[in-house]
């Protein structure tokens, strides 16, 4: 009897040890070495199926997928820290202030635009939190909307593309689309793509930012002595300010997303010029530097892109057509130009330790994802040595209400599972279980991926452990308690839930773009 119920056991372990406080990374694969010996123990687990580990391994190393997360870090954390949120918020702010709710509006906005250039949670929650939380509460915001404003906003950089969590998701929704069809003995099986992911995931995304500014002018029109306009001549726009700080964040997401979403890049490949992107950036704004370098490297970076548009820059070819040569020498010049600016912005960055700082960061974050996936993939093998791909088929399978039974039952989950473990720990050690079972069930893989997206969102606003409540206590000052954040958080996580039951009402909100973009 306990061999057989040695897969529930061990997932029931690594939650309660999650839920204790040790390092997931370590958690995961340690519980999983523990039951492996168990279950050898016990004759329920052959040896041999450990050895599929060195090539698990072996395989996320050469997994081009993967090179977009430090790629994505690196470009969030080098807009942070070279002042773009600051610029933007004090902007808006201004722009939206005149209206009553606007400075809520305005971080709903910012938000929207950090997720699609930075995705980094903490350091936008943080930033906006020492930016803005003061400042609203100065004009007589009531402090549980203002916290709830900008925990919200936050967290949209999970689900706007570029998102690591959508990187993530679509990795391992990709091997869970081809299990479930190799299972159903299709063997030419169909892919899904992070590109895929980010096209279905924009839409809902957009529409959770309108549901957000909707609900900041509901609160302004129907009390609006919590959201009180900004008055007088200091808070009124600088439109040439408020172009300077928008057309740049701005133009970074049109050659990220735009290069994705029209073919030109694939997800790394439109990582790769959002760090050289963003680092651009960070040289131009450094204090009393020319800009003519890096303005110099933009165009080459822009015409770079171009021309892979137009000419095929394959140089593992036979034979080249002479067209063809012309554009990769093109090609070539245009990449010494962006050489040159990135040279100049290297030296910049370096000298001012922003340089420094940034590939610390980048270095750390990539480290914890990277260790924490190694662990998953772990435990994962020792889950299926145990048959419990096949406990959680069954179970899902025999659930009341088919795959729509199947669906509520896994999102609930899920949404339970964000109070108590972060976004990383749901999407390595849950997603890969549940994912073949219900896409075997015939659900659209794009459209899941987006569910879940969604319902990962709202690990970073359930207390006690969202991370963007953590984040945000830290920078608020003293006259803001912690029931302020809880309760300011609530609304936003109802419209979440909103959200996500329009995405499931309407799948077209999650697969139309890809379908339109991509084909199939």
């Amino acid at each position: 009897m306990l061999a057989e119920s040695l897969d529930v056991l061990m997932f029931l372990a690594v939650c309660a040890l999650l839920l204790a406080g040790f390092p997931v990374a370590f958690t995961l694969a340690g519980t999983a070495l523990a039951f492996a010996a168990i279950g050898l123990a016990f004759g329920v687990v052959d040896f041999q199926f450990l050895n599929a580990m060195p090539q698990r391994i072996f395989g996320t190393m050469t997994n081009e997928v993967l090179v977009a997360v430090p790629l994505f870090v690196f470009m969030g954390v080098m807009l942070e820290r070279s002042k773009v949120a600051e610029d933007l918020l004090e902007s808006m702010g201004r722009l939206f202030g005149s209206m009553r709710g606007g400075l809520g509006i305005s971080v709903s906005v910012v938000g929207a635009l950090l997720a699609a250039s930075t995705g980094i949670v903490g350091a936008t929650v943080v930033t906006m939190g020492l930016l803005s939380l003061p400042t609203m509460l100065r004009r007589g915001y009531d402090p549980a909307l203002a916290c709830g404003s900008i925990a919200a906003a936050g967290t949209l950089g999970q689900i706007i593309p570029p998102s690591i969590v959508l990187v993530l998701l679509g990795d391992v929704l990709s091997s869970a689309y081809q299990q479930s069809q190799l299972a159903q003995g299709i063997f030419s099986p169909d892919t899904v793509s992070v590109g895929d992911l980010f096209a279905g995931a924009l839409i809902p995304g957009l529409v959770l930012v309108g549901c957000y500014i909707l609900f900041q002018g509901a609160v302004a029109w129907l009390r609006p002595e919590t959201s009180p306009a900004l008055s007088g001549a200091a808070d009124r726009p600088d439109w040439s300010a408020v172009l300077t700080a928008l057309i740049p964040p701005f133009a970074l997401i049109v050659a990220v997303l735009g290069s994705i979403l029209w073919g030109i890049a694939t997800p790394t490949e439109a990582a790769a010029v959002g760090a050289v992107g963003a680092l651009l950036l960070a040289g131009k704004r450094a204090e009393g530097a020319s800009g003519a370098p890096i303005y110099i490297a933009i165009a080459c970076l822009v015409g770079v892109l171009l021309v892979g548009s137009i000419f095929d820059l394959r140089l593992s070819r036979r034979a080249i057509p002479s067209a063809d040569l012309a554009g990769l020498a093109l090609a070539g010049l245009l990449c010494l130009g962006i050489a040159f600016g990135l040279a100049i912005s290297l030296w910049r960055t370096w000298r001012s330790g922003i340089l420094t700082a940034v590939a610390r960061s980048t270095t750390q974050i990539t480290s914890m994802v990277f260790v924490i996936l190694i662990g998953a993939a772990m435990f994962s093998l020792v889950f299926r040595g145990f048959g419990g791909d096949e406990t959680v088929h069954r179970f899902l399978t025999d659930m009341p209400g088919g795959v729509v039974g199947a669906m509520l039952i896994v999102m609930a989950v899920m949404f339970l599972l964000g109070f108590f473990l972060d976004f990383l720990e749901i999407t390595f050690v849950v997603v890969p279980v549940v994912a073949p079972v219900l896409l075997g069930l015939g659900l659209d893989p794009v459209w899941l991926g987006v569910m879940k997206a969604l319902n990962l969102q709202t690990s970073f606003l359930t207390p006690p452990f969202g991370f963007a409540l953590f984040y945000l206590r830290g920078v608020a000052p003293p006259e803001v308690s912690t029931m302020h954040i809880y309760r300011g958080i609530v609304p936003f996580v109802l419209i979440q839930i909103l959200v996500m039951g329009v995405v499931a009402l309407f799948p077209a909100l999650a697969t139309w773009l890809p379908t339109r973009v991509f084909g199939g």
